[in-house]
């Protein structure tokens, strides 16, 4: 008898956990149509390759003449000016060994990208040469609590008068823009973190889980293509509807592929 009763409160203890996942912890916000214009190709980190580098005024010049949407990151400079630039560290790209937090945007600016004649660019820079011919798609980069980014991205947007639609890995992030453009398009950034990282944490879970999108209440999913049948996406953009995007998308087949799912593909190297 008492084996049954604990087996009972087990069986409603589990029920009542994967109710509170499915209808609160992953939940999108509410399902909405974005712009058709948003649900496009977006090229990534611009229209780069062939000595153009990435994430720089070429690249996005390039995928504006192409007519393709642009797929950027951005981070602060040490003195709070927002970049554009993808690896926290600044060795890869540029040969300076330092992180990108621990430079002036002065210092930044004159930093070549690959051996090229290009420079890191500012946001206000892309905004500028972009000027609304193409939609952009703009990842807030940032591994920690730290919100700061928000605010001055959307202090940036707010003048801005193109299209575009903001996306990051870290729920925080996803959450706290809300806060400043609370009409933006918002997405979610989704790969299997403890696969990706070898290390099942309770961050790792929870992150895999996408058991933080009641923090981040993303408008849409954009997902590792490794990952369009794992179970939170399934129930993302299934169940509750909110539009797919995938990446990175690096050949004509699988561009093909993306579009017969009615996802909006990250790509490159695709052109």
């Amino acid at each position: 008898m008492i084996v049954l009763i604990i087996a009972s409160s087990l069986a409603s203890l589990a029920l009542v956990l994967a109710l509170l996942y499915l209808l609160i912890l992953v939940r999108p916000r509410k399902k909405i149509r974005p712009r058709d214009a948003l649900l496009c190709d977006y090229a990534h980190r611009g229209l780069h390759g062939n000595g153009i580098p990435e994430n720089s005024l070429a690249a996005f010049e390039k995928a504006c003449e192409a007519g393709y949407g642009i797929e950027l990151d951005v981070q602060l400079s040490r003195d709070g000016v927002v970049m554009v630039f993808h690896d926290y560290t600044l060795v890869c790209m540029t040969g300076c060994d330092k992180r990108l937090c621990e430079l002036d945007a002065e210092e930044l600016t004159s930093l070549f990208l690959d051996s090229s004649d290009q420079t890191i660019p500012t946001f206000a820079q892309v905004l500028s040469l972009v000027d609304g011919r193409v939609p952009i798609l703009v990842e807030l980069k940032g591994e920690d609590l730290n919100t700061a980014l928000c605010e001055k991205v959307a202090a940036q947007l707010k003048d801005y008068s193109g299209e575009y639609c903001l996306e990051s890995f870290n729920p925080l992030l996803i959450g706290n823009i809300r806060k400043h453009l609370p009409d933006a398009l918002r997405g979610l950034l989704y790969t299997n973190v403890c696969r990706d990282k070898k290390k099942s944490s309770a961050l790792n879970i929870a992150l895999t889980a996408m058991a933080l999108n009641v923090v981040a209440k993303p408008d849409f999913i954009a997902y590792n293509k490794t990952d369009r049948d794992s179970l939170p996406v399934k129930l993302t953009t299934g169940l509750w509807g909110a539009p797919k995007f995938v990446w990175t998308v690096r050949s004509l087949e699988e561009l093909e592929d993306a579009h017969k799912r009615g996802e909006s593909p990250i790509f490159e190297n695709c052109n």
